[in-house]
């Protein structure tokens, strides 16, 4: 478990927070700017020092304000990635790396240089130097000089934020699977939901300084309470299952978790068994009182009403759904909610569009 509880005042701005974090897989801490991301992560790694404050990742304390302990940033057993690599620009790329597995003594080291790189995909640039890479090959260098580190934690603040849409794109896969095959936790800390819903298992959302919310991320995008379930990109994160795949047009078919609902995703193969992400897009799934077979919209769900609330604009609302247990969101008009009668209990169906599953 990581355990982080700080109160830090400033001029106009507080940190008052108690999280209690899952100790391994990757939370992200989100929120707009000015919300405390960042002051909570320099916290964590000890270049603030919040007046009251408890910080404990797994079984090390790194502060306790009240017993007098606080452990200096250099001997903390974190990786830090910033939104620039800030990688030394008169040495390689091998050097720069080194620099990461130097600070470490041979028996301690859990992650290697060969590891490091192939992760990363950097095991080609190796010999050059950072003024003749892209953002997004600095980038994947600063990410492994940290992992070289053998943190216990890593701190990732707006890691993508300096890069445009394609570089970012290129970086993605290989943050997911840096999930996927290190025992690392990793707090990240992000502005964009998108993002967060392709990374994270779980969400703190964090406004002027307190935590809003903090739980699994599919339940807590699905929360209407929350202000980001008003916003254009509100949707749900669901983990699927890989049941089949259809070569000639493409489409895996994923089943839902502990249902026997499926739903179909445009798709390169994956391995049947195989566990798959994906965000639907609230703005994507349209509601019908009725199946309609003939329509180009391949997944068509039964499900439940459980609950409506005014969007950000106030001609769209913002309907949750039960599709076996799985918690949808659809945003739709005011129109035609009325025109559908909505009401909480009421059965209808969900209709997606296969090539709007986010995957």
């Amino acid at each position: 478990m990581i355990d982080v509880r700080l109160n830090l005042n400033y001029a106009g701005f507080a940190l008052d927070v108690d999280l209690h974090l899952p100790g391994r897989g990757v939370t992200a801490l989100y929120g707009h700017s000015g919300s405390g991301k960042t002051t909570c992560l320099r916290c964590i790694a000890g270049l603030e020092r919040a007046e009251d404050g408890f910080i404990q990742i797994n079984d090390e304390v790194w502060q306790d304000s009240r017993s007098g302990l606080f452990v200096p940033p250099h001997k903390r057993a974190l990786g830090y990635v910033f939104q620039e690599a800030s990688l030394f620009p008169h040495l390689s790329v091998r050097a720069n790396l080194e620099f990461g597995l130097k600070r470490i003594k041979p028996e301690q080291r859990r992650v290697d240089m060969a590891q490091a790189t192939e992760l990363l995909g950097i095991g080609h640039l190796l010999d050059r130097h950072p003024q003749h890479l892209s953002g997004g090959e600095r980038q994947r260098i600063g990410i492994a000089r940290a992992l070289l580190t053998s943190p216990k934690l890593l701190l990732m603040d707006e890691p993508l934020a300096a890069l445009d849409s394609k570089r970012k794109g290129e970086i993605l896969p290989y943050l997911e699977r840096l999930h996927d095959e290190l025992d690392i936790p990793v707090l990240y800390v992000s502005h964009a939901q998108d993002e967060v819903a392709r990374l994270a298992d779980h969400i703190v959302l964090l406004s002027d300084g307190k935590a809003l919310a903090s739980g699994p991320i599919g339940e807590t995008l699905a929360r209407l309470d929350l202000p980001m379930a008003l916003g254009d990109d509100a949707g749900v994160v669901v983990n699927g299952t890989v049941s089949a795949y259809d070569a000639d047009y493409q489409l895996l078919t994923l089943q839902l978790p502990d249902s026997a609902l499926q739903i179909r995703v445009a798709h390169a193969p994956l391995a049947l068994g195989k566990q798959l992400r994906v965000k639907v897009q609230a703005r994507d799934v349209s509601l019908s009182l009725q199946a309609e077979e003939h329509s180009s919209i391949l997944n068509r769900l039964p499900v439940t009403v459980t609950q409506d609330i005014t969007a950000d604009n106030n001609a769209h609302v913002l309907v949750r759904l039960e599709a076996g247990g799985t918690p949808l969101l659809a945003r739709i008009t005011r129109f035609s909610r009325d025109q559908l009668q909505l009401h909480p209990g009421q059965v209808l169906w969900a209709q997606i569009k296969a090539v709007a599953v986010l995957a």
